[in-house]
């Protein structure tokens, strides 16, 4: 069965969110709820990586896409080390949802910025 063709804003912020912390395989069955589980119905489909990319990009306004590129952006610095495979999602992210690349750049670096940790003696 094929997923829907078409995808809320929401749910595409959602979606966005879910390939990046998904590309490793660091999600557990209790973190996939109803929109993560359409989104990997959608990932088994044939060319489905591609097909959720232009969900994303069409269910976004402009101003939205900067926002679905900062929560994955978020999503990786959350976790302790990034994996290749994340790394490489996020840039698929990035070139799906069409981002200027210096915006894109200044998302990272207030991500980045957010997650810095206070080191005594530094």
């Amino acid at each position: 069965m094929r997923a829907r063709d078409a995808l809320g804003a929401p749910e595409a912020l959602v979606l966005t969110m879910v390939l990046v912390a998904a590309a490793d395989g660091g999600m557990t069955d209790r973190e996939i709820g109803v929109t993560t589980d359409a989104a990997v119905r959608l990932l088994d489909e044939e060319d489905g990586l591609q097909r959720a990319g232009r969900l994303m990009r069409s269910a976004l306004a402009p101003h939205l896409r900067e926002t679905a590129y900062a929560l994955a952006c978020e999503v990786v610095a959350a976790s302790e080390v990034a994996k290749q495979r994340t790394l490489e999602m996020l840039d698929f992210v990035r070139n799906e949802l069409q981002l200027d690349p210096l915006i894109a750049a200044a998302i990272e670096r207030g991500v980045r910025a957010r997650h810095q940790r206070f080191e005594s003696g530094k």
